[in-house]
């Protein structure tokens, strides 16, 4: 397929020359790789190919081996070549995210030719953020969730995120602790019967961000989970991703008031300014629900995660009990649609 490959890369690019390059990464549980194509005549020296191939035998990481996972992969990169093709081109600079040149599938084999967001300036990864990269990047957050408000995920996921109930029965009945088991119904319908809706990320996690040299821009990438949603799925796994114990504990107040900020400007930018103080209502209140519910997910999943920490253990435990205390008037909610949902339960 390497021929193939690059005669597409030279197709997409019109370069007169393609030379395969390294190896950016390979695809989790061997499902393709991420390679840098160096170019001689095109509009740029450098792209990238993202390249899937479904293996032949299943080989998850963590032990999630089955056709239900298989399914979810295959679905997943649907989508991110629905996402490319369609949707990544109505992001601007506040909502950075690399430039589509072509999708194709060829047999059972997908192909994404990227723009080269190193050459584009964004050459920088962390793996751990200071609170102004942390910042940096719920603006990205909050500007993607208000370009996208109200919108429908047409070819993408109707809900979006890869660790939602509904792909994870799996994980769900791996939980050892009944309270969370039994909740998550609870947590998730809050979740998706949202009233406001927009595109979520689906995978905000730090790595999926580059960054500029100079600190001051930032770019994502990795569309995989793209679809409908409520916001705060990304916030609470962005926070949950790129700060330690100590530093989501001390600073989550501080940078959740910092989405809102950038989320109420690019509201009032896009002529949705009206509809910015309900969402925030609503939003604020759901936030320790997606906490909550995606420490459901990692204690199915991974109890060992580093991710798992006294103060996720906490924050969820307390969601929890006062879902099974209270019910209806456990947590407040933001609109009729998620108070709904939990009494439904």
């Amino acid at each position: 397929m390497t021929d193939a490959a690059t005669r597409f890369v030279l197709q997409a690019t019109g370069a007169r020359t393609a030379v395969r390059g390294p190896v950016i990464q390979t695809l989790w549980s061997g499902y393709g790789e991420i390679v840098r194509y160096l170019l001689e005549g095109g509009d740029s020296p450098t792209v990238i190919l993202k390249h899937i191939v479904f293996p032949d035998e299943l080989d998850h990481p963590r032990g999630w081996s089955n056709n239900r996972s298989h399914q979810r992969k295959v679905r997943s990169y649907q989508v991110e070549m629905a996402w490319y093709r369609d949707w990544a081109n109505q992001c601007d600079a506040t909502s950075r995210v690399p430039r589509c040149l072509d999708t194709a599938t060829i047999g059972d084999e997908h192909l994404i030719v990227l723009e080269d967001l190193d050459a584009a300036g964004f050459p920088q990864r962390r793996d751990h953020l200071t609170r102004a990269e942390a910042r940096l990047c719920l603006r990205w957050l909050a500007r993607f969730h208000a370009r996208f408000m109200g919108r429908e995920p047409t070819g993408l996921w109707p809900e979006g995120s890869y660790w939602h109930l509904a792909t994870r029965p799996d994980e769900w009945a791996a939980i050892e602790d009944p309270a969370i088991r039994e909740t998550a119904a609870a947590l998730d319908d809050a979740l998706t019967g949202a009233r406001y809706r927009s595109l979520v990320h689906g995978d905000a996690k730090v790595a999926n961000f580059c960054f500029a040299p100079e600190g001051d821009a930032v770019a994502a990438v990795d569309f995989q989970y793209v679809g409908g949603g409520c916001g705060m799925r990304d916030v609470a796994y962005f926070l949950g991703s790129c700060l330690d114990e100590r530093e989501q504990e001390n600073w989550e107040a501080d940078l959740l008031d910092a989405y809102f900020a950038a989320l109420r400007e690019a509201l009032n930018e896009r002529g949705k300014g009206t509809e910015a103080g309900a969402i925030e209502h609503e939003w604020r209140a759901l936030f320790p629900i997606a906490q909550a519910d995606f420490y459901r997910f990692l204690v199915g999943w991974m109890p060992d995660h580093w991710k798992i920490h006294d103060y996720s253990r906490r924050t969820a435990l307390a969601v929890v009990r006062r879902l099974q205390e209270g019910g209806l008037s456990a947590i407040p909610s933001g609109s009729d649609s998620s108070a709904s949902a939990i009494s439904s339960q």
